[in-house]
């Protein structure tokens, strides 16, 4: 796994690569905490170059939206392969998280 980000006008947007398991999610979580500064008013997780979730790093990124949230911060995700669509579609996760296309649609829905 591995997560490059950067800051647009107060939106953090942060593009992860690879596999979230059961291996790595706690450094997945971790990362996030260290990268999401308390100034940032939205964050954009791209997720165009995972290849797997389970549910484990489904897990925290439920627990990022509810940081984001007692905040009220913004969030979104972006890039989501048909696949891993699936696994956000099948756990419900779409319901409560808004996901886009493409960063640009997720950061133009924070205006």
């Amino acid at each position: 796994m591995e997560i490059n980000s950067e800051r647009i006008n107060g939106t953090l947007i942060a593009c992860v690569e690879g596999r979230i398991d059961g291996s790595n999610a706690q450094e997945f979580e971790s990362t996030m905490q260290n990268t999401i500064a308390d100034t940032d008013q939205a964050l954009v997780l791209d997720l165009v170059g995972l290849s797997y979730i389970s549910s484990a790093g489904l897990r925290v990124i439920l627990l990022i939206a509810k940081s984001l949230a007692k905040r009220e911060a913004k969030f979104a995700l972006c890039g989501l392969s048909a696949p891993i669509n699936t696994v956000f579609e099948i756990s419900g996760f779409n319901k409560i998280i808004a996901i886009y296309e493409s960063r640009e649609d997720a950061v133009a829905s924070f205006r």
